[in-house]
């Protein structure tokens, strides 16, 4: 029987919550509290970051999202820019662990198998996040929004470069345990083919680019 993984409609905490990187400024974060109020600001901005994009991570929303003053953003980060990476990383580890997990409970069901719709949904989950489920088109436009706009910020492409690779090797694994394996140029093409098509249908203002994504990954999978 296909086994049935948890409903993903909101991302649930990864086994281990990626924290923020070592502070680069000496001494500023070297305390508990300043380890907690850094972090807090890490992921008041990621926050900010699915819910407005780049443009939403300024100073004071992100000290207000944190419930701190305004002079922490600049006492912990030394500029905006260091605010956006360790944000940009948070986030996109916080979902590269909530894969792994899944990846786990494959392992861990034997036997059981994900139906081809579910192993179907668990990819788009990776590609355009679980949080499109729901259907619409904005999660996925800001998602989309998210990905070329770091192309605009140079200072992004090591760390997108890095998860990217994360991210596919992932994706080979989880196919693999699947019982669907693909080749790693297989699984470059396919991400391609998915990209395409979201991008196709957030031109044509398609209310349900993931549906779109759905119909053809279905069609790709092995």
């Amino acid at each position: 029987m296909p086994r049935e993984l948890a409903p993903c409609r909101v991302m649930p905490e990864p086994t281990e919550v990626p924290s923020a990187p070592t502070q680069e400024r000496t001494g500023q974060a070297s305390t508990p509290k300043g380890e907690r109020r850094r972090q807090a600001l890490v992921e008041a901005a990621s926050e900010l970051l699915v819910e407005s994009g780049f443009a939403g991570i300024r100073h004071r929303a992100v000290a207000e999202r944190a419930g701190l003053p305004l002079a922490s953003t600049t006492y912990y980060f030394s500029s905006i820019e260091e605010l956006v990476e360790r944000a940009v990383e948070y986030h996109g580890r916080t979902e590269l662990a909530w894969g792994r997990d899944r990846l786990a409970e494959l392992a861990e069901s034997g036997d059981e198998r994900l139906s081809r719709d579910e192993l179907c949904e668990l990819v788009l989950d990776m590609l355009l996040g679980h949080n499109s489920r729901d259907g619409g088109l904005d999660v996925v436009l800001l998602r989309y929004e998210r990905l070329v706009g770091s192309g605009r910020r140079p200072y992004l492409a090591p760390l997108m470069r890095e998860m990217g690779d994360e991210l596919h090797a992932l994706l080979v694994e989880i196919l693999a345990q699947a019982g669907a394996p693909m080749s790693s140029a297989g699984m470059t093409r396919l991400i391609a083919l998915i990209d395409g098509t979201v991008v196709n249908a957030l031109i044509e203002a398609d209310t349900d680019p993931r549906g779109a994504a759905r119909r053809v990954l279905r069609a790709e999978l092995p």
